[in-house]
């Protein structure tokens, strides 16, 4: 028997954190593929100009603004999707910030934020949702981490932290979520060219577009996999290196990155390119 995939006359699909990088381009594709999509983000002008591009695709975008931060906000947005769209098919929950951290000169603010954002935030999302589509007996939801959350790379202690944390929450909420009928799926991307990645000043792997990352998770979301990751080849990598001794993965990290032989002194780091929304 296959899994829920939801298609366009099934309801709504809801993304957050739509106001640019992977989540605009990914409104955009599922609109062109004759979705109707509620993005949400907190910048409403981003939002209404990602609404305006969408004029004349086979679907179309509705904005919904809203801070993933804020879990009354996120209530109401499901509750503006009750009643006055009909239904949610399928919640992509994408918002995300990186924020570097570095052990000579920890900030909590760094963690607080990115705990906040990264994962209190997919919740805050997901309990409306898989309410709403409990009700329903069937919806489809898809969880945007990173292949950061495969294992810990310099600079990634809060938002690697925050990654690994949504694929164990993802894998965990499966069991449950399959006797329900509501499908989940985990997306872990390796690096796209976004606004947060254009400020790494270094040569990052296998760099794909935000259109060939809309592209591939657009196929997966109707695939029969539990985790669309991309680049395939750069992914798998990192999955083997995850699986060495630590001795071996942390000498092959310092390698790789050359983070043994850069200065230690605090604020002269250039952040480790991690992948980002």
């Amino acid at each position: 028997m296959r899994d829920f995939t939801a298609r366009p006359e099934d309801g709504l699909v809801w993304i957050s954190g739509a106001s640019s990088g992977i989540g605009r381009a990914l409104a955009l594709k599922l609109a062109d593929e004759g979705y109707k999509v509620a993005v949400t983000a907190r910048s409403h002008e981003k939002l209404v100009e990602l609404q305006a591009e969408a004029s004349g695709l086979a679907g179309s975008i509705v904005v919904l603004d809203g801070d993933v931060t804020d879990a009354e906000d996120m209530e109401h947005i499901m509750a503006s999707i009750e009643y006055e769209h009909g239904t949610l098919g399928m919640a992509i929950l994408n918002a995300g910030v990186y924020l570097p951290v570095h052990a000579e000169d920890l900030n909590r603010a760094d963690f607080e934020k990115s705990f906040a954002v990264n994962l209190s935030g997919v919740v805050n999302c997901l309990l409306p949702a898989v309410r709403h589509m409990k009700a329903k007996g069937q919806g489809q939801i898809a969880i945007v981490s990173s292949v950061t959350g495969y294992g810990g790379l310099p600079t990634g202690a809060a938002y690697g932290a925050t990654k690994a944390a949504l694929i164990n929450m993802a894998e965990s909420l499966k069991f449950d979520l399959d006797k329900m009928g509501i499908r989940i799926q985990l997306i872990c991307p390796g690096f796209v060219d976004t606004p947060a990645t254009r400020k790494n000043a270094f040569p990052m792997p296998s760099l794909v577009s935000t259109d060939e990352a809309a592209r591939q998770i657009a196929a997966g979301l109707k695939s029969q996999a539990f985790e669309i990751s991309f680049p395939r080849r750069f992914t798998m990598m990192l999955k083997l290196a995850r699986m060495l001794p630590y001795s071996v993965y942390f000498m092959l990290v310092n390698r790789v990155t050359g983070w043994r032989e850069r200065p230690s002194s605090a604020g002269h780091h250039p952040a480790t390119p991690h992948p980002a929304e």
